[in-house]
């Protein structure tokens, strides 16, 4: 289980991270920190319940879905609650992150601690924008879909606000998206075969 945590922690919010460090916004003492307060976050919800740790995993950006199911796969809960719980942790900010997440990212800029933050993710949110835009709601479901470092559905609705995308629209897109994620990290998480076994 501890190594199921440390890898997620790596993949999902070590990688930004060594990114915005490399463009020198973000201490390495910050980044060993985060490590710590992440296992720590993940243990003390497992006090809670496993359902819980999942569901509240699922809502934490830049791990949400796609560290949420490897978690709880390991933490040996049926794919048939994991799944649905995910998904719905994972959907449940969204709609307030496209009606405020322009907001927010302002909002976000103004404070000392997270100005260098904010101004370095709204850089990189609108580097990958032109992905988006090209495709309109093809490119955010792809976008939210595939679980790479850095997308995902937070990261979706804070581009979709920044372009201006109609939010009905990108709603829907968001939510295939991370349903398809869903997909992908039960399969990574059970194999092809543990899959198939479910079903």
């Amino acid at each position: 289980m501890r190594q199921t945590v440390d890898k997620i922690h790596t993949k999902f919010i070590g990688a930004p991270l060594r990114f915005l460090r490399s463009k020198g916004k973000i201490k390495v003492i910050f980044r060993k920190r985060s490590r710590r307060l992440f296992s720590a976050l993940f243990d003390w919800l497992l006090g809670a319940g496993r359902e819980a740790a999942v569901f509240i995993i699922s809502m934490v950006p830049l791990v949400e879905l796609r560290g949420a199911v490897p978690l709880g796969a390991a933490a040996g809960i049926p794919w048939t609650t994991l799944f649905p719980l995910a998904i719905l942790g994972n959907m449940l900010p969204i709609p307030l992150l496209l009606v405020f997440g322009e907001k927010l990212m302002e909002w976000a800029e103004t404070l000392p601690p997270l100005r260098k933050f904010a101004a370095a993710y709204k850089k990189k949110l609108l580097s990958k924008s032109g992905e988006v835009t090209k495709y309109a709601r093809l490119g955010l479901y792809l976008f939210v879909a595939v679980p790479l470092p850095g997308t995902g559905a937070w990261s979706g609705a804070l581009i979709a606000t920044l372009l201006k995308m109609p939010k009905t629209r990108a709603l829907l897109s968001i939510f295939c998206g991370v349903i398809t994620a869903g997909i992908i990290m039960l399969i990574a998480s059970h194999g092809v075969l543990g899959v198939v076994k479910m079903i």
